[in-house]
C-alpha cells in the first residue's frame, strides 16, 4: 500500500487557476491515453481538500441542474473541510477536519491493502507529507504555463530531495512525472520489513 499524490500541473507548477479553474487541462489530452486507467484500478480509498470537492460539485456532479451528473468513485472517500458539505446521494463519503493523521488510519483500513490516493490540493497533500504519511507524487505536467494559481506541493522539499523513479512523455501535451518521498520506504514497514 502506498499513499500517492496523483495530479496534473502547468509547467510552472499549479494544478488550477487562482479562481481554481482547470480549463487548461483538458485541451492537453485525453484521461484515458494517461496513466489514470491503471493507477485508479490499485486505489482503494482517496481523500481531497474542501475546494476540490466543491469543483466536483459545481463541474462534475451539478446537483439542481437538469442533467446532474454521478459521483466518479466507487473507492470511499475523505473530505477535509473545515466547512459544512452537502453530502452526495450513493456515494461513499466521509467529511472530516483537523489532523490527517487519525482519518489516515481510518483510509489505510478502508483501502484494504490497496493504495491511498491524494487527489488535491497542493494544502491538503502538504499535511500528509508534513505527517510523514506521503509515499509517492505522480504528476502528469502539462505543456502550458499559467503564471500563478494553485500551487503543486506548496513545501519546501531540498534535503533530501525527492528521487525521480521515472519519466514518460505522454502525447504531446503531458510528460509523466513519478517521484518517491525519501524516508517512506522504512515508515511504511516494521523492522522485518512487514508492514
Amino acid at each position: 500500500m502506498r499513499t500517492q499524490y496523483y495530479t496534473a500541473a502547468s509547467l510552472d507548477g499549479f494544478i488550477a487557476t487562482p479562481e481554481d479553474s482547470l480549463e487548461w487541462l483538458f485541451p492537453l489530452g485525453d484521461i484515458n491515453q494517461t496513466g489514470y486507467p491503471q493507477f485508479i484500478k490499485a486505489v482503494g480509498a482517496l481523500a481531497m481538500g474542501s475546494t476540490t470537492y466543491e469543483w466536483m460539485l459545481r463541474h462534475v456532479i451539478r446537483p439542481g441542474s437538469a442533467n446532474p451528473g454521478e459521483w466518479p468513485y466507487e473507492q470511499p472517500a475523505w473530505v477535509f473541510s473545515s466547512r459544512e458539505q452537502p453530502g452526495i446521494p450513493g456515494a461513499d463519503i466521509r467529511f472530516v477536519q483537523g489532523d490527517v493523521g487519525p482519518a489516515y488510519e481510518q483510509m489505510r483500513a478502508a483501502a484494504n491493502g490497496r493504495n491511498l490516493w491524494l487527489v488535491g490540493g497542493g494544502g491538503l497533500v502538504g499535511q500528509f507529507y508534513d505527517a510523514g504519511l506521503l509515499d509517492e507524487i505522480i504528476v502528469q505536467v502539462g505543456s502550458v504555463t499559467l503564471g500563478s494559481g494553485k500551487p503543486l506541493l506548496p513545501r519546501r522539499i531540498t534535503s533530501p530531495s525527492l528521487r525521480l523513479v521515472s519519466a514518460l512523455r505522454l502525447g504531446e501535451g503531458f510528460a509523466e512525472l513519478r517521484y518517491e518521498v525519501p524516508g517512506r520506504e522504512t515508515a511504511n514497514t516494521g523492522s522485518d520489513g512487514s508492514p
